[in-house]
Order: structure tokens, then sequence, then C-alpha cells
């Protein structure tokens, strides 16, 4: 048998495209690591900050597990206890006799340790229980410690989860089973693509590490995302308004205008025609409208909160009613752009401005007392970190954000496409949810500094005059508008029973549902999908029960999607069900700019150019 034959039976790479990859890979960390170097040394070495306070922290927590030795001893000798279970067993099963049940499992839906050889070898069936055992007591430890404050006790929790979750043998070669066969079975070519992957993502991040969730070639704005047939009828520094084309012979009367966040782009509500909101509102025979936010620049550092309710939200009901003679809207506000909504309402109560027919609210937070995880990064500390960094550029980051957010379901959003891109050698998989979750946009920095503090620190919202703008004193109490609220079980950015209490401030009649899964998923959920559910209460006719708790006890659960009880709910409102022919964008009182979705949604920061 031939050398080359051998060669070919044995499957091993060609000698000579592995030594071109690996010369490859060797000249582009050199010009990487040169350039971030090079940039360094220009922009001078600074001292390393803690501005979330997490060595504070620890040094608390650490002081606290010492103080009460007995403790600790007593939760070491448990996990002991654990791991000698877990050995014995271990022993049957590589012997191969019946073990007794395993020590330590993963939760239902932990993908980490989906693979089937994580419970059929023994040698990984021993590592993940030894991960979990170690997790489970590490994190309990933590959790139990007596005598910290609320807020050191969160941060404590969270960045342990992140350190626990980092040391998972999943996210390691070796310790992955997965990860072990393929590079058996590629002779290590995908631990060479996916230092190749990690190479590309460094050079993408200008020296820091920016992850890519998706292929983000896969997709063209306005051919597989953002479809919705419509016109740019509208626009200013701000935002650009879009009126989608009717797809019903008449429409109701009554406008629809969708205020989404600016965190991130609206087209989260237009991915593609099965779960695109604006389809199916549209399809139902609501005119609608949505706001598309610029991505601003430092030009816009100074733009203020006051700014985009004047020039934002208060401004596309000024011209939504323009161009179509109407004297009052459907608004409905997605997150931020929910509390920028009802501080709207707010506002145009005082001015006694009553062209808001009905308010709808996804995930919006009000009563900023209780804002979850999300608390472990806004305290003085870190707001003034941020105020740094913003009046160095103007801007926050869109990058530093979606950063914040993926830590809150690291192993979902961090650790499964370290493993995927960078361990497999893979590319991500081309997905339309992961391509608006990396099309990440900036904060002003005049806007986020205000948002930051005099919500989230100051929880100023709720109280009647406690913020002014506009040289209004914002009182949401007196807001009689009917409003609708629809949160989700599982979200982790705005957490269902903050959201309800802020639900509870409006004095008018107000409905409040909740929906299954979390902040996107649980919103994104047409009906064609029935998936999730929701809950409803109808048993106080608009006045919501004093507790969250208390809500979901006389709670009934609904099969499907919430969308269909809100087109009931907003239809079934005065005037709502009052119908006029199809109103065409072209022939408003408005000119059209451009078709949908317009220019301002184009420009991605990942790929610093228009799409």
């Amino acid at each position: 048998m031939s050398q080359q034959t051998e060669d070919q039976g044995l499957n091993l790479p060609n000698p000579a495209e592995m030594a071109k990859t690996y010369a490859e890979v060797a000249q582009r960390a050199s010009r990487i690591i040169t350039q971030y170097m090079e940039k360094k040394a220009k922009d001078g070495v600074e001292a390393p900050a803690d501005e979330l306070g997490v060595a504070k922290a620890f040094m608390d927590l650490s002081a606290r597990l010492m103080a009460n030795p007995y403790k600790l001893a007593q939760t070491q000798m448990n996990m002991m206890w654990d791991y000698f279970s877990l050995w014995q067993g271990s022993m049957m099963k590589m012997m191969g006799m019946p073990g007794a049940a395993p020590v330590a499992a993963p939760k239902k839906g932990d993908n980490r340790f989906k693979d089937e050889e994580w419970e059929q070898h023994f040698l990984f069936d021993f590592m993940k229980q030894s991960y979990l055992i170690a997790a489970r007591h590490i994190h309990d430890t933590v959790a139990d410690t007596d005598g910290l404050d609320d807020a050191t006790q969160q941060k404590v929790n969270f960045f342990t989860r992140q350190y626990i979750d980092a040391l998972s043998p999943s996210n390691f070669a070796m310790t992955n089973p997965e990860v072990f066969r393929e590079t058996v079975k590629s002779h290590g070519q995908n631990l060479i693509k996916g230092l190749n992957n990690l190479l590309h993502d460094v050079e993408a991040g200008d020296g820091q590490l920016r992850i890519r969730m998706t292929d983000t070639s896969a997709f063209e704005m306005g051919k597989n995302v953002a479809t919705t047939p419509g016109k740019v009828v509208f626009q200013n520094e701000l935002f650009q308004l879009i009126q989608y084309d009717p797809k019903t012979p008449d429409q109701y009367k009554k406008p629809f205008l969708i205020v989404p966040p600016w965190i991130n782009k609206y087209y989260i509500l237009d991915l593609r025609e099965k779960n695109s909101m604006v389809n199916w509102a549209t399809s139902q025979g609501h005119t609608t409208f949505i706001m598309s936010w610029v991505n601003p620049d430092e030009k816009l550092a100074q733009k203020s909160f006051e700014n985009y309710l004047l020039e934002g939200s208060l401004e596309a009901i000024n011209q939504v009613c323009a161009h179509t003679g109407e004297d009052s809207v459907n608004l409905a506000g997605y997150c931020l752009g929910g509390t920028l909504t009802m501080t709207t309402l707010a506002y145009m109560t005082a001015k006694k401005d009553k062209r808001a027919n009905s308010a709808t609210f996804f995930t919006t937070m009000l009563d900023f007392s209780e804002p979850g995880e999300l608390g472990v990064f806004l305290d003085e500390g870190a707001v003034a970190g941020l105020e740094k960094k913003m009046a160095e550029r103007g801007f926050l980051e869109g990058s530093e954000m979606a950063g914040t957010f993926n830590m809150l379901r690291a192993n979902d959003l961090i650790w499964s496409f370290v493993v995927n891109n960078y361990l497999m050698g893979k590319d991500p998989f081309p997905f339309d949810l992961l391509y608006w979750n990396s099309d990440s946009t900036r904060m002003p920095a005049a806007m986020h500094s205000f948002y930051l503090r005099n919500m989230y620190l100051a929880n100023l919202l709720k109280e009647p005059g406690g913020i002014t703008l506009g040289g209004v004193k914002i009182d949401l109490s007196k807001v009689k508008t009917p409003c609708y609220f629809i949160s989700t079980i599982e979200d982790h950015i705005a957490p269902w029973k903050s959201t309800y209490m802020g639900a509870r401030l409006p004095s008018g009649k107000t409905k409040f549902v909740l929906g299954g899964s979390g902040h996107i998923a649980g919103i994104v959920n047409p009906p064609a999908a029935n998936k999730y559910g929701y809950w409803t209460n109808d048993a106080t006719d608009g006045n919501l029960p004093e507790s969250p708790e208390e809500f979901l006890a006389g709670a009934t659960q609904n099969a499907g999607s919430w969308w269909t009880h809100w087109h009931e709910w907003v239809t079934s409102l005065p005037g709502g069900s009052a119908k006029v022919p199809a109103r065409q964008p072209e022939a408003g009182a408005l000119k059209v700019i451009e078709p949908a979705p317009g220019s301002y949604v184009k420009f991605r920061l990942d790929t610093q150019k228009k799409d």
C-alpha cells in the first residue's frame, strides 16, 4: 500500500494546507497584537477600574463567610459527601453495574449537556456531575451568606454565577465530548478554524472580542428581514416614520402607532412575514405606523430624554394625525419605548391633549424599584463610570449595552457561541433573531444619563411631579387613557412583577396580561405559532389587584397568542370598531420620502457601513 493510500485511509489532513493555515493564523495574530499594543500605547495605560464594585462586594462576602467558620465547614462536609456518592456511583458505572440515581443532574432546558455522551460515558458523566455538585454548593454558600445588604448580595450572586458558567466542562475542548470527537475526527482542524474565527472576532471588535452570533451576510434589510412593504412618510434628526401598505380593503379608523425602544432597532417587530407583528396588525385592518430611531453619533450627544419626547414620540403622534386626518391614535410602546410612551401620555394629560385613544405597553418598566439583575450594573459607581465613557465619545457604544444583556443569559448568548465558533470551528448559523440582536445601537450621552439617574437610580418617574420635561411636571397618576400591559413570565430585562407595579400607576382602566416565555419570544408570539399562551385576570374589571401574586393567583391561563386578545381589546374600545377605506401611504398629507424599511435602520455598527 502506498503512502498516499495510507494517508487517505487514515483521513489525514494535507500537510501543505495545514502549514498554510498555521502561517495565516500566525500572521493574523501578530498583526492584531501589534495594532492593539500600538493603540494602547497611544491611548495610554489606565489603572484597572472597578466601577461596579465587584471587588468590594466579594471582600464583604469573604469577611462574612470567615465570621462563621462552622457553617463554612458544614458546607464543605456536605459537598464531600456528595463527591463520595458520585465516586461510588461512577465506579459502579465504569464496571458495568447499574448505578444509583445521579447525585446532580442538569436543569431542564440546560443545553450544555444535551450530548448523549454526558449521560452514557462514565468519564464525561463524572465530570458533568462533579461540576454540577461544585456549582450547586458554591452558589448555595454565596446565596445563603448572612449579613450582606441586598445590593451586595445581588452582585455576588450574579458574578458568582458568571464564574460558575465560565468553568463549565462544556466550555473546554478536552472535557466536552462533542468537541473531543470533532477534534479526533478532524485531527484538530476544528481548533485551527476556531482560532481563525476568534481572531476574526477580535479584529471586528478593534482589539476587543465581539462574538459573532449569526452570519450577518445572510441577511439584507428589506429582503429577508424588515420585509413588510411600506413607506417612510416623515423624518427628523431622531426618527423616521414608516406607514405600512394596507392589506385589507378597509381599515380601522384609529391609526396604530408603535414606539419601539432605541436600545435596539424596530424590526424585532418585523423580522419576517410569519412572525411580524406589524404585518399581522396590518393584515387585521390597522393603519400601522412605526418609528425607526436614528443610530446616534457624537453630533447628537446632547439629545435628552426631553428631546426624545418632544421631537420623538409626540412629534410622531403629530405627524400620524396630520397624515391621516384623525384626531387620536392607538399607541403601543415596547420596553424603553413604552416608558417614553407613558411619559408622553402624562405630558399630554397635563397639556389637555386627548389624541391618545389607547396605549399598549410591551414589557415596560415604570416603577424601577425592583429592576431585577440589571440592578447589578446600575448603582452610583457604575452610572458614573458610564457617564465618564459617554463624555469622551458623546454616546454609549451599542456593543457595551448588548454585552450587559447577554450576561443575563450567558450560557445561551455567550458560551454556546464560544463552543460553536471557537471549539467546534463552525461558522455561526444564520438566524434572523440573532441578526437583530447583534445589530446594536448607540445611546446619546445626555439621554442615557438622564434615564439611568432619574428612573433606575432615583425611581422618580413613579413619583407625581418627580421629573419635569418640556416645562411639565410628569404625573403618571393623572393618566386616564385605557391601557393594556403585556409582560412575560420569564423576562430577565423587565421582570414582570416590576412591570406589574408600574401598570398600577395610571388611574384609568388598565388591562394586564402575562405572556409566556421571555422579553422577546413572549412578545413576538404570532397566533399561527400557537405557543406559550398567556394569563388574564378579568375579575376586577380594569382595576388591577394590589400585588402581582394576587393577580396570578386569580388568573386564567389561555392558549395561543396574546395578539388576538389585544386586538379584541383595542377594537372594543369606544369608536374602536369604526372603519374607513384603506389608507395608502401615498394618499396622506405627508409626502413619501423612501420605501420601508428606510435608511435610518440600515446603519450597522458591526460593519460601520450601511447594508
